[in-house]
């Protein structure tokens, strides 16, 4: 079994740094896209969705629509080649999002379903 780096970055309690498993490793990819902003990373200034800023909008079926598709196109496009994403779901409570996403690891056939919220 390999073990992969942990995010966000820690160190363990034998002071070497944090490792997780496999799906672990493929959620925390999924989060980052998320939760970057584009323009955040220097060498890739189009990487991420958004997320953030995107609570900021109305709350409305477009405001849920624009999520649902941004988070789709940015998953596709920067971890195409490790997940295929099943379905976007959104929900808004006041601030806040709830984006749940049900996709399948390309290397397994696995189908596993995450929820990342902001706030």
């Amino acid at each position: 079994m390999r073990n992969y780096m942990d995010y966000p970055f820690q160190v363990n309690a034998r002071g070497r740094t944090g490792i997780t498993s496999r799906n672990d490793h493929v959620r925390d990819m999924i989060e980052q896209v998320l939760f970057t902003s584009p323009g955040e990373r220097v060498n890739r200034p189009d990487f991420g969705c958004g997320l953030l800023q995107m609570v900021f909008g109305l709350p409305n079926d477009a405001l849920i629509a624009t999520v649902q598709y941004s988070v789709h196109g940015a998953l596709q496009r920067w971890l195409g080649d490790i997940i295929e994403v099943q379905d976007v779901v959104v929900r808004q409570h006041e601030s806040q999002l709830s984006v749940q996403v049900v996709y399948v690891r390309l290397d397994t056939g696995e189908i596993l379903t995450d929820t990342f919220e902001t706030g």
